[in-house]
């Protein structure tokens, strides 16, 4: 995530953005719900996210970041050219974490809200995956403004969330975790994505 991403996602908190779900979104985003109130011409910004899990003791631990204004949430970025969301997910997570070593498990949902940034609207539509890892150690991206990697049980993590529609995710991703559902869908490198987009 580049700093305007977290000064953006920042911006989010004070201007209350309407925070909803699309789970069936086409992955160019242009069948994404929209706000029942007319928001007049917005940016699109598309990026996309991972909440990542280990086991420690039978119980799943879930990956939180602290951005530079001490908000809690997921590894998550804009897409590069021609790049598909399955793989900006994997790339953001490592480049934020410090992961190597992560398991593309399946898509969780996707999400999307308005904000004002510089006086401008923007229109965010994130795709979120849910990937594991058999690692611990983290390692924070500084430069790009992420302070702190943390490890917590569900409920721990359910409560430092900084937004509503990230602890939603969540919600989904700890579902997802308890029945083992998807399966697996890639491993090492993420740049076998088949089956996932």
């Amino acid at each position: 995530m580049s700093q305007s991403d977290a000064d953006a996602d920042a911006d989010a908190d004070v201007d209350a953005p309407a925070a909803h779900s699309a789970p069936d979104a086409p992955s160019d985003a242009e069948g994404a719900r929209r706000s029942p109130r007319r928001r007049g011409r917005a940016t699109l910004e598309t990026s996309a996210g991972g909440i990542v899990y280990r086991v420690h003791n039978g119980h799943a631990l879930f990956l939180l970041i602290r951005d530079s204004y001490r908000n809690w949430g997921f590894p998550k970025g804009h897409l590069e050219s021609e790049e598909l969301p399955a793989a900006a997910a994997m790339r953001e997570v490592r480049e934020e974490t410090g992961l190597e070593r992560l398991v593309l498990d399946g898509e969780i949902d996707t999400i999307d809200w308005y904000f004002r940034f510089r006086g401008k609207l923007v229109h965010k539509v994130c795709h979120f995956y849910l990937m594991h890892t058999d690692s611990a150690l983290t390692t924070p991206q500084r430069a790009e403004g992420i302070t702190a990697c943390r490890w917590a049980p569900f409920d721990e993590a359910s409560r430092l969330v900084s937004y509503a529609n990230a602890r939603d995710v969540l919600q989904r991703a700890q579902a997802m975790v308890q029945t083992g559902n998807p399966p697996h869908a890639t491993t090492g490198s993420g740049t076998d994505i088949s089956g996932v987009s």
